[in-house]
């Protein structure tokens, strides 16, 4: 089964004579790859398992390594007896022209070169909630060359690692990536009891939101200042993953929308009366 002229040749010219002269080394590559498929399954499968009870990262990087190097060693099993190669004098082939084939992929190399650093510096690993460049996510895996993070809507961001090694990166609380707020005015008068305001809108909001809230993190008023229409506040607001922030607003909005002690419509007197500021 050498790869000369001669065997194509007879390949084509007389396909039965040539399998049954060949089929002894046809057999021997068959029963490798068979080997080295069960092998690589049963391996990355394990390795899956030993990562998950130890402190280094699950990440698709690890296993794709092992899962090449498994099969880089098959190919150097059945070069020489089925196709005539010497895997030596392959290796020098490709060990020459290795620097050019460098060059091309020096992108590629940094993006596998800055996977390890990420994953052996354990800068990022999978289940992380971070922040990179305004885009928040949780870290889904880390690949040969990309880093996927899933941003709470659902979009999948694929950020090539080398980049990820040079960008901005913050790793963030739960309730810090889930907090959105609900701004507010109150009517102001000497008689205005904040407190009773404040437990008013956390009731109201926390029967609208019960079934989409973060666990342990019910809503929360701040007041932060006046304005010539009342005071000024905010509503805190913690939304569990997997729910849009907008869900969480629209609802806690309904919830408060209409109470007596809040400035539904308010707008300068110096202001033209059809253009409106609605505070809350």
């Amino acid at each position: 089964m050498d790869i000369s002229q001669s065997s194509i040749r007879e390949f084509f010219e007389n396909p039965l004579l040539w399998l049954e002269s060949n089929a002894s080394r046809i057999i021997f590559l068959i029963i490798v790859l068979v080997v080295t498929a069960v092998v690589v399954k049963v391996v990355t499968k394990g390795m899956r398992l030993a990562l998950d009870k130890t402190d280094i990262p699950s990440a698709s990087i690890f296993i794709n390594i092992v899962r090449v190097l498994l099969w880089v060693l098959a190919a150097s099993i059945v070069l020489q007896p089925v196709f005539g190669i010497n895997p030596t004098t392959l290796m020098t082939a490709l060990g020459v022209g290795g620097i050019a084939v460098s060059f091309g992929l020096k992108d590629t190399i940094a993006n596998i070169i800055g996977g390890f650093g990420l994953m052996l510096g354990k800068v990022v690993q999978p289940g992380d909630l971070v922040s990179i460049n305004g885009a928040t996510g949780i870290v889904k895996d880390v690949t040969w060359r990309h880093t996927i993070v899933v941003e709470r809507a659902g979009n999948e961001m694929w950020i090539p690692n080398s980049v990820l090694n040079t960008a901005a990166l913050e790793k963030m609380p739960e309730p810090i990536e889930s907090m959105t707020t609900i701004p507010f005015t109150v009517r102001g008068g000497k008689d205005v009891d904040t407190d009773a305001i404040a437990a008013t809108i956390i009731e109201s909001v926390k029967a609208a939101t019960q079934d989409i809230m973060l666990p342990d993190n019910p809503p929360l008023v701040k007041f932060s200042g006046f304005s010539p229409y009342g005071i000024e506040g905010k509503v805190l607001l913690f939304t569990k993953p997997g729910v849009l922030l907008s869900t969480m607003q629209d609802r806690a909005a309904r919830a408060i929308a209409g109470k007596g002690f809040l400035v539904q419509n308010a707008a300068p007197e110096d202001e033209d009366e059809t253009t409106p500021v609605i505070s809350a």
